[in-house]
């Protein structure tokens, strides 16, 4: 059994705790379904046997899947969010998610197939939201509130007027 972080990300699903594991660790780099952990009894949503938890690692951060049953569901309030280098790193990650069953939302967050909310946020969009100009800040926050994708060549040249 892997070694127990000190400070795990416990994630509710309904039941495809697996199924959400597998398809991170099949997308983003250093991540992987490290174990999973079948009920030794019935619980309130399934039974002896069934998938319960799956230990998993999402870019190096630790998590547990739980398959709890419809009780709680997902919300914005709650996110992963990943840093992007370029465009083509933008793309491909939102593209994964929002093209597997997921759903676009806006500046920079979008849903997977499980309801759980992803801000795949390029580098050169928070530099230009926290430009040391406030007017260049200002233009590039502007250019991104109507955006569902980053579009990183439309911020920097909002940044730069």
């Amino acid at each position: 059994m892997p070694e127990r972080a000190k400070n795990t990300i416990c994630i509710w699903y309904e039941r495809d705790a697996e199924a959400a594991a597998r398809f991170y660790a099949a997308t983003f780099p250093d991540s992987s379904v490290d174990a999973v952990h079948r009920a030794p009894g019935d619980y309130p949503s399934g039974q002896e046997g069934n998938v319960l938890t799956v230990q998993f690692t999402v870019m190096g951060v630790p998590c547990v899947g739980l398959n709890g049953g419809p009780a709680f569901k997902q919300s914005e309030a709650f996110s992963f969010q990943v840093a992007t280098e370029d465009q083509a790193e933008t793309d491909k990650y939102w593209n994964a998610i929002v093209g597997n069953g997921g759903q676009e939302s806006q500046c920079g967050w979008c849903k997977d197939q499980w309801g759980v909310s992803w801000q795949i946020t390029p580098n050169a969009l928070i530099e230009a939201v926290t430009d040391p100009d406030p007017a260049a800040a200002k233009r590039a926050f502007e250019a991104m509130m109507p955006m569902k994708k980053i579009d990183i060549a439309r911020i920097e040249a909002a940044r730069r007027g």
